[in-house]
């Protein structure tokens, strides 16, 4: 494997009017965990399925595994392996009978040791014969990344992991996510809207926004780029833009909903003159935000990363539905 296990230029993809991705430039580095960071509708599963192949890039060049994707799109399919935000899993079959229509998809013949290996990692092997349907949903999960793993990938997407979950499941998932990142030498390229998982996970993160990438580079490179505070300010009735501006410390005022995002020097010390020059009963809402991946995004968009969980389209249940059709 080369020491770039994806390597995308000018990437772009558009629907009619629409342009959804406006030529990315990206570069994952082999056997990292590499973060596509934005809110829902900013690109992210775009990109991922155009370098999947699931969808047609309109213009640029992308490699996966060091093959590209346009001219060589079944050898690089041979060389990743695809985690979907929902569990897409036969609820009506055992892990085990999971695993092996996995592996007729994939027109692998010596696949049983392999599967037993990764159901023992997974912690699996004792239910491999029980129905998914009765899994908890870690466990679920897990068998989700171990069907992607059956194959032995190069490269494994994730797009939202851990969406929906609930904040124990989520980070039993972020250990797991390390720990198959480590064992097995893999590339992860996973997406994300919660700023603590890109924080927590990645190695490298690209923050996305309509379409195009605003910032890369590590969560602390991302963060040292800010030296501010950010101050979310609502209050009723609403204080002028003037009245803002007198405030100690504001560097700048960005409009947010019904109220302001301040830009200051010292969230402590503009607090303090607000607290002093406004009744305390007229403040509707404040909100402090230290420098964080999250300000990072506020700095270069101006407004806040939304967490709602939008659906996402999951072509793995063209797989899913496969299965069934096969039994």
């Amino acid at each position: 494997m080369t020491a770039e296990a994806i390597v995308a230029r000018g990437l772009t993809k558009v629907y009619g009017r629409l342009t959804a991705v406006d030529h990315v430039d990206l570069t994952v580095a082999t056997g990292g965990i590499f973060g596509l960071l934005g809110p829902n509708g900013a690109g992210k599963t775009t990109i991922i399925k155009m370098l999947t192949g699931l969808s047609e890039i309109t213009s640029g060049t992308a490699t996966v595994a060091g093959f590209d994707v346009r001219q060589q799109p079944m050898h690089a399919k041979q060389h990743i392996g695809w985690v979907a935000a929902e569990v897409i899993l036969d609820d009506d079959l055992s892990a085990w009978e999971n695993l092996w229509l996995q592996a007729q998809l994939q027109r692998m013949t010596e696949w049983t040791e392999r599967a037993r290996a990764l159901l023992r990692y997974f912690d699996l092997d004792e239910r491999r014969g029980d129905k998914v349907g009765g899994y908890s949903t870690g466990m679920r999960k897990k068998l989700e990344i171990a069907l992607a793993l059956l194959h032995q990938p190069e490269v494994i997407f994730m797009d939202e992991p851990t969406i929906g979950l609930d904040a124990n499941t989520r980070r039993m998932l972020w250990e797991l996510i390390r720990g198959v990142n480590r064992e097995f030498k893999i590339t992860v390229l996973l997406t994300s809207h919660y700023i603590e998982e890109a924080d927590a996970l990645c190695d490298h993160v690209a923050i996305i926004d309509h379409g195009r990438f605003v910032a890369q580079g590590t969560p602390d490179e991302l963060k040292a780029r800010v030296r501010a505070d950010f101050i979310e300010l609502e209050t009723r009735p609403p204080m002028s833009e003037a009245q803002l501006r007198e405030l100690p410390g504001v560097l700048s005022i960005q409009a947010q909903g019904s109220g302001s995002m301040l830009k200051v020097a010292s969230a402590d010390e503009t607090l303090a003159a607000i607290f002093a020059r406004v009744d305390p009963r007229s403040i509707h809402r404040v909100n402090v935000e230290r420098p964080s991946l999250e300000s990072v995004f506020v700095d270069l968009t101006g407004s806040r990363m939304e967490a709602t969980a939008g659906d996402v389209p999951d072509y793995r249940k063209f797989y899913a539905n496969l299965r069934r059709a096969q039994r």
